[in-house]
C-alpha cells in the first residue's frame, strides 16, 4: 500500500523533514500547517521540492473549529477556508483535514454541522479540493468516529468524506468494528498512531505520547483490517506527536516509521488471510554467543588476585573509577575455559556448557559489542531483517572462515545469525579450532549451562525504536515496561522474549540523570546456584557484588527465606509459577555478569531486586563523575 507520514512526526525544518522522509522510502507526506508557516520556502518551492524527492502531498492539515457555529462566526470561518484553499492550490494538495470543533462557539446540532460542512465542501470543490472530516477524541460535541460519519452522510456531498484516526478511535475505547459500516469511497484518509496505555488527559496523551505502530498497546492491525474491509484504497499514513521524536535525528526516525508501517501491513495481511508483503520472522532458538570488546592490554593486578583466590584490593576513593577486573580472569573465576583463539583476529572463545563468550581485543573498555543468535534459517533471518530496513553489515571474511551475516541493532550492537551445531555443516566454532592445547570446554556440571538473557543499554531517544526492532526483526514478544528507582535516576526497562522463552532480552534506559556508566550485563543460567555461590564465595569472594543486610531482613519478612541466602549473597524472587535465585559480579568496564536459576515456570527477571542491585553497584564504586555525559542504564 501507499505509505505516507505527517511532517509533524519528525524533527527539523520542513526541507530537512522532506529529505529524510523521502530517503526512508515514503510515497507521500501530510504537510502540517505549522511546518509550512515557519518555512522560508514558498508553497510552490515546497511543491517542487516534494516532487523532486518523489513525494506526493497527500494531505494538508489541520483546519480547526469550523462547523456548527453561528452565522457571523461561519462567515469568518469561510474566509479563513478560502485562504487555505489558495495555499493548497499553490502546494498542489487536494485534500484538507478538518477536525471536529473544540470551540466554545460550537453548537450541539448535527444538522447545522452537516449543512455547514456541505457548504465548505462545495467551496472546496471549486478549487479541486476535498474535505476529510475527523472526530477529535476531545471534540466539543463530536468526538466519536461514527458520529463524524453520520454528519458526513447527512451532508451528502461528493467532496466530503471522513478521516479515520487510530488514536482518536482507540484512545476512547471505541470499537473499530463500526468502521466496516462506512463505504470505502467515503473514507478519504487513514491516520495511524500507536500509544502506551496511560491514565491521563486524552489531549496531553495525544500531543506528547503517540508512537509508531508496534511501539504501544493499541491493536492497530485489527483497526487497519476493518478499514481495508471497507474497500479503502488510500495510503497508510502516520501522524505521531511525540516529544522524543521531535528531538531525534529525522533520518533515523523516518526509517523507524517506515519499518513500523511495513510490520503493520504484514500483521494486517495475516489478519485478513492474505499473503504478507515480507518474509516471515525466523524466531531464534537461543544465544550462540555474546561478544565482549576488551582493550588490547588491561591492568593485571586483579587478574593476579583472582588466580591466587584473593579478593581485589580496597575501593578507589569515591567518585573515581576503579580499574575493571580483566574479563578473562573474571570468566575463569566463573568456571569458563578458553577453548580457542581465532587465527586471523584478536578474538578468544571461552566456553562453559552451552554458554559461549567471545573476547575481542579491539575495544577501548569492556563492553557488549555483539550477540550471536541461534537461527534455524540464518539466510531467512537475514532476508527478514533486510525487508525491515536492517541491511547486512559489511564484514571481512577469510576464504575458509564461516559465513556469519550480521545486522546492527538500534544501540549499535551487532546481531549475528548462525547455527552452532548442525549435522553435515561447518560451525562458526570451527574458526577457533583446534582448541588451545590442553584445554576442553568446561562441562555444564561446573555450574553454568547457557546464556539466560542479555540486558542492553538503549540510547535515550531510541528505546521505542529498539522494542519495535526486536519485535519486528526477531519476532520477540514485548512485556510491559517497568520503571525501577535508581539512586541517581529512574530506570525504564522492557523485557522481550520468544514465545517459548528460549531467547530473552532486556532493554534498559534511565529516565533521569546522566552521570552513570551505561551498564550492560549477561545473565548466565545454572542448575545449582547454591553450589555455584558456595564455590565463588570460597574462591573469589571479592568478585561478587555485596548485598545490604537490610535486603535480607525484608526478604525474611516477606518470604521467610532461609538464612543461607544471606550467607551466600543470593537474591530471591517468586511468582505464581515458580522461583528465581540470582547473584551478580562486580562490573568490568561497562559489563557485569548475573548468574540465575529458574525454578518451576518462573518467566520474570527478578525486577523487584533491581533497585537493590543498582544501589549496591553504586556503593561498590560504579563509575560516577560530574564530567561524564552519557545515558545511564543498568
Amino acid at each position: 500500500m501507499r505509505k505516507s507520514i505527517a511532517t509533524v512526526s519528525v524533527s527539523g525544518t520542513l526541507a530537512e523533514k522532506l529529505t529524510a522522509i523521502s530517503a526512508a522510502g515514503f510515497d507521500g507526506v501530510e504537510i502540517f500547517e505549522n511546518d509550512l508557516l515557519v518555512s522560508p520556502l514558498s508553497p510552490e518551492e515546497v511543491r517542487a521540492r516534494a516532487r523532486d524527492l518523489g513525494l506526493g502531498i497527500d494531505l494538508y492539515q489541520p483546519f480547526r473549529d469550523f462547523e456548527a457555529v453561528p452565522g457571523d462566526v461561519l462567515a469568518g470561518n469561510l474566509r479563513r477556508a478560502e485562504r487555505k484553499f489558495e495555499v493548497m492550490e499553490r502546494l498542489g494538495a487536494t485534500l484538507l483535514l478538518v477536525c471536529s470543533s473544540v470551540s466554545p462557539d460550537a453548537i450541539d446540532d448535527d444538522e447545522l454541522a452537516a449543512e455547514q460542512l456541505r457548504l465548505l465542501a462545495e467551496r472546496a470543490a471549486g478549487h479541486g479540493i476535498s474535505i476529510a472530516y475527523e472526530a477529535l477524541a476531545w471534540g466539543r460535541h463530536v468526538n466519536e468516529y461514527l458520529h463524524a460519519w453520520r454528519i458526513v452522510r447527512m451532508a451528502d456531498h461528493p467532496n466530503l468524506g471522513t478521516c479515520l484516526d487510530s488514536f482518536h478511535i482507540l484512545s476512547r475505547g471505541s470499537d473499530p468494528i463500526g468502521i466496516e459500516a462506512i463505504p470505502g469511497d467515503k473514507v478519504f484518509f487513514l491516520q495511524l498512531a500507536d500509544a502506551p496505555l496511560l491514565a491521563m488527559d486524552v489531549l496531553q496523551w495525544s500531543r506528547h505520547y503517540r508512537c509508531f505502530p508496534g511501539q504501544g498497546t493499541f491493536d492497530l492491525a485489527g483497526l487497519v483490517t476493518h478499514v481495508l474491509e471497507t474497500g479503502y484504497a488510500g495510503p497508510l499514513s502516520l501522524e505521531v506527536f511525540n516529544d522524543g521524536f521531535r528531538q531525534a535525528d529525522a533520518g533515523r526516525t523516518s526509517l523507524d516509521a517506515m519499518r513500523s508501517l511495513i510490520a503493520l501491513e504484514e500483521a494486517a495481511a495475516r489478519r485478513r488471510g492474505t499473503t504478507p508483503p515480507i518474509p516471515p520472522p525466523v524466531i531464534p532458538s537461543g544465544f550462540a554467543f555474546a561478544e565482549l570488546s576488551v582493550p588490547p592490554a588491561v591492568p593485571s593486578a586483579i587478574a593476579s588476585a583472582v588466580s591466587a583466590g584473593d579478593p581485589p584490593g580496597p575501593p578507589d576513593p569515591p567518585g573515581l573509577p576503579r580499574h575493571p577486573p580483566e574479563l578473562s580472569a573474571l570468566l575463569a573465576a566463573l568456571g569458563f575455559v578458553r577453548t580457542g583463539t581465532h587465527p586471523g583476529k584478536p578474538v578468544e572463545l571461552w566456553e562453559q556448557g552451552e554458554a559461549r563468550i567471545l573476547l575481542n581485543a579491539t575495544g577501548d573498555e569492556p563492553a557488549l559489542a555483539a550477540i550471536g543468535l541461534e537461527s534455524p534459517d540464518p539466510a531467512g533471518s537475514v532476508k527478514r531483517a533486510e525487508s525491515l530496513l536492517s541491511p547486512v553489515l559489511p564484514r571481512h571474511r577469510a576464504p575458509r572462515e564461516a559465513r556469519l551475516d550480521a545486522i546492527a541493532a538500534p544501540d549499535g550492537t551487532e546481531l549475528f545469525f548462525c547455527r552452532t551445531e548442525h549435522p553435515g555443516h561447518s560451525s562458526w566454532t570451527d574458526d577457533f579450532r583446534p582448541r588451545a592445547e590442553g584445554t576442553a570446554r568446561a562441562p555444564a556440571a561446573e555450574g553454568i549451562t547457557h546464556i539466560d538473557h542479555v540486558a542492553l543499554t538503549q540510547p535515550r531517544h531510541h528505546f521505542d525504536e529498539a522494542a519495535l526492532f526486536y519485535r519486528g526483526v526477531l519476532g520477540l514478544r514485548p512485556q510491559e515496561s517497568l520503571e525501577v528507582p535508581d539512586p541517581y535516576g529512574l530506570l525504564r526497562s522492557k523485557a522481550m522474549s520468544s514465545e517459548d522463552g528460549a531467547l530473552r532480552m532486556v532493554l534498559n534506559i534511565n529516565q533521569v540523570g546522566a552521570q552513570h556508566i551505561p551498564w550492560q550485563h549477561i545473565a548466565l543460567a545454572c542448575d545449582d546456584i547454591v553450589a555455584t555461590a558456595h564455590r565463588l564465595r570460597a574462591a573469589h569472594p571479592g568478585l561478587l557484588l555485596p548485598v545490604p543486610a537490610n535486603y535480607y531482613d525484608d526478604l525474611a519478612a516477606r518470604y521467610d527465606a532461609p538464612p543461607e541466602l544471606r550467607e551466600l549473597g543470593l537474591l530471591y524472587d517468586r511468582d505464581e509459577h515458580g522461583e528465581f535465585l540470582h547473584l551478580y559480579t562486580i562490573t568490568a568496564g561497562r559489563v557485569f555478569f548475573e548468574i540465575v536459576q529458574r525454578v518451576g515456570d518462573y518467566q520474570g527477571y527478578g525486577a523487584a531486586n533491581a533497585p537493590v542491585r543498582l544501589a549496591a553497584q553504586h556503593a561498590w564504586g560504579g563509575q560516577r563523575s560530574s564530567t561524564m555525559n552519557v545515558t545511564p542504564s543498568a
